[in-house]
């Protein structure tokens, strides 16, 4: 099973919704990296006006998929059920400027 068929609750649940993006307070699907910073996990976040994040996620350290529904805020971060390895999603904005000075 590839990644893209893993990740299908949140696809489920815009298609049987026919949610559109102005729909959204937020929507991500970005790759995740482990502790020795390699790109090994997915995660993917849909947030509506209900403020709760729907979030289904690859553990970048042990492969384990995960879905589950969190009140949203800022910063956002969830703990894999399986080895307890915090994934955080920064802001868009956060991550490039880290991507560029190399941290």
């Amino acid at each position: 099973m590839t990644v893209l068929n893993m990740l299908h609750k949140i696809r489920e649940f815009i298609e049987k919704n026919k949610i559109r993006p102005s729909d959204c307070i937020y929507h991500t699907y970005r790759p995740v990296a482990n502790r020795n910073k390699e790109l090994k996990g997915e995660i993917r976040i849909l947030v509506m006006n209900d403020n709760i994040a729907r979030c289904e996620y690859i553990c970048p350290e042990c492969g384990k998929y995960d879905y589950l529904e969190k009140k949203w805020k800022r910063p956002f971060s969830v703990k894999c059920k399986n080895c307890g390895y915090l994934i955080r999603v920064p802001r868009m904005k956060d991550e490039i400027k880290r991507s560029k000075s190399g941290v």
